[in-house]
């Protein structure tokens, strides 16, 4: 009785304020408040609620990272989550937003160092609120990588990609596409970065991964891969639930503004069935192959579905984003199996995941994307013209060579000074007790020859 009375009652003040709502407005125009000032505010408390969001995804990403991984080098492995956001923030602040925002050329920004000498207004938003936005991008793109290089990366050796990839690798991609440079020119689409956060992490974590060899013990005599079980798997679930709920500022925080209702809802309904629809494949698929249903490989199929349905998300109809949900899931599964057969040691499916889903995301704006929707042209499926696959496939195939070259040489340069890997002893013991002198769980024995 009491609910509903008191439903009752919070339906006549929600009807009472719809019915003030015009005087309201009539009042401020005869008060002289500036409209544009309001919906000014309005964006700007938008845009950063969706920027806490994406960097509330830090979270998420230690917790999968972590409980992937085993409980020795669990400590390590968040410590440099934490420092990835510190370091990236640095980085963006003091030139990589410079080089992705600032005036230049095709290529990449000259101007705007340290914030200086820029407009105070973005877009609309204040110039603070926009670069928090996009600092927290960018630490999404350097965090990636840390899932593929686990257990066995030095940690200084960590400090000083994570502030590279944010300073120049990240932003330069980003300026292509974001910034006004070339590949914005041609018409490529990317609305919240498939290719720019995910490819460019995905593709920078395979590199360093090769570069850095396999974990001591993954693979046998004989080749065959050897299975390093995480040591916490309902950490890892807490860290997808975590994730998928940082996408919704993710993908609907990039339309910058609250004043389209219609974007911003088709943008949310596409991630969360791109999500769902990447997890139920991906379990089935590795049903199919092996008998059980996985769940780090059904979890690992919802963040390949919000990767790649990240790009075309505000350009395609929810039956497209579940397509594209379902062909990630399967994706992600035989990414894996692929990089084993490879000798290609990625711990928690970073480069299946963001790489190769980033890339396939970026490709479907060419055949699922709708002109109707914003794009510049309609998708191969409407129109059977391939001019937009096209157009996604040069920005997608000239950011992985670009990534490549950049990080080649990076991890090669830092491997020749300070050192990538450390050493067999300290892998074996563990990288708390020798990069931390820590343990993540003090008081239980996690020493393995493992």
């Amino acid at each position: 009785m009491k609910t509903a009375k008191c439903s009752r009652w919070l339906a006549g003040l929600c009807l009472s304020i719809l019915l003030a709502l015009p005087g309201l407005a009539s009042a401020q125009d005869n008060a002289g408040i500036d409209v544009a000032q309001l919906k000014q505010g309005l964006d700007t408390v938008w845009v950063l609620i969706a920027a806490f969001l994406v960097f509330f995804m830090q979270a998420g990403f230690g917790m999968v990272e972590t409980g992937f991984i085993r409980a020795k080098n669990a400590c390590n492995i968040l410590t440099k989550n934490f420092l990835d956001f510190c370091m990236a923030s640095l980085g963006f602040f003091l030139v990589g937003y410079g080089f992705m925002f600032g005036d230049g050329n095709g290529f990449m920004g000259i101007k705007g160092f340290c914030l200086s000498g820029l407009d105070s207004t973005v877009n609309g938003l204040p110039l603070y609120a926009f670069w928090l936005f996009q600092a927290a991008f960018c630490g999404a793109a350097a965090t990636i990588v840390a899932g593929g290089m686990a257990e066995r990366m030095k940690f200084v050796a960590y400090l000083s990609y994570s502030f590279l990839i944010s300073a120049l690798v990240y932003p330069i991609v980003g300026h292509w596409v974001w910034g006004g440079g070339w590949l914005s020119k041609m018409g490529f689409a990317d609305f919240a970065g498939s290719t720019v956060v995910h490819t460019v992490g995905g593709i920078a974590a395979l590199v360093g991964t090769v570069m850095l060899k396999p974990r001591l013990g993954k693979y046998g005599i004989d080749g065959k891969p050897r299975v390093l079980a995480g040591h916490n798997i309902p950490l890892a679930s807490l860290g997808v639930f975590i994730l998928w709920f940082g996408w919704f500022g993710f993908n609907p925080g990039s339309t910058l503004s609250v004043g389209n209702g219609d974007l911003i809802s088709r943008i949310s309904i596409n991630t969360n069935m791109a999500a769902a629809l990447g997890g139920i494949t991906a379990m089935a698929a590795v049903w199919y192959r092996f008998g059980k249903p996985d769940l780090s490989m059904a979890m690992n199929g919802a963040l390949a579905g919000l990767v790649a349905v990240t790009a075309p998300c505000a350009y395609v109809d929810p039956w497209a984003a579940m397509v594209i949900g379902m062909i990630a899931g399967i994706i992600v599964v035989f990414g894996v199996e692929l990089l084993d057969k490879l000798h290609i040691d990625d711990p928690v499916g970073a480069v299946p995941v963001h790489g190769m889903c980033g890339i396939f995301g970026t490709i479907c704006i060419g055949i699922f994307g709708k002109s109707s929707l914003g794009l510049a042209n309609d998708g191969f499926i409407y129109s059977g013209n391939p001019t937009q696959l096209g157009i996604q496939m040069v920005g997608s195939f000239g950011t992985i060579a670009f990534v490549v070259i950049m990080m080649g040489i990076i991890f090669k340069v830092i491997d020749l000074t300070v050192g990538l890997r450390v050493s067999r002893e300290e892998e074996l013991r563990g990288l708390d007790i020798g990069e931390h002198g820590m343990e993540a769980y003090s008081g239980f024995q996690v020493f393995s020859t493992m």
